[in-house]
């Protein structure tokens, strides 16, 4: 069974930081593009960031630019999302994704993780 497993939400003031992980399990993701989107309540889900496989190109909404870095470490089937100088508008469930070839569509990602709560109080 593919699981997709987020951690590392909470609460955190405006100005903080937090580190969202993804741990996969049940099949290596060798070749996807892993991505990170958050939603709202009463919004859509939304793009925050993706990593392809190498590593070496990263894509990132331009609310997020310059305040979050997304990373992976293959060998540990993982994906991670540095999230710092939060906003109170960060506030959303966070997921974890996989896709074998799109980058922004939450419809290219064919497995999602549970989500994680993520609150920026101001």
């Amino acid at each position: 069974q593919v699981q997709l497993v987020e951690s590392g939400g909470g609460l955190v003031q405006a100005g903080g930081s937090l580190r969202l992980s993804c741990a996969a399990s049940g099949r290596t993701f060798s070749g996807y593009i892993m991505g990170w989107f958050r939603q709202a309540p009463g919004k859509e889900r939304e793009f925050v960031a993706a990593i392809r496989w190498s590593g070496d190109s990263t894509y990132y909404a331009d609310s997020v630019k310059g305040r979050f870095t997304i990373s992976r470490d293959n060998a540990k089937n993982s994906v991670y999302l540095q999230m710092n100088s939060l906003r109170p508008e960060d506030t959303a469930v966070y997921y974890c994704a996989a896709s074998r070839y799109g980058l922004d569509s939450p419809t290219a990602y064919g497995y999602w993780g549970q989500g994680t709560q993520v609150t920026v109080s101001s």
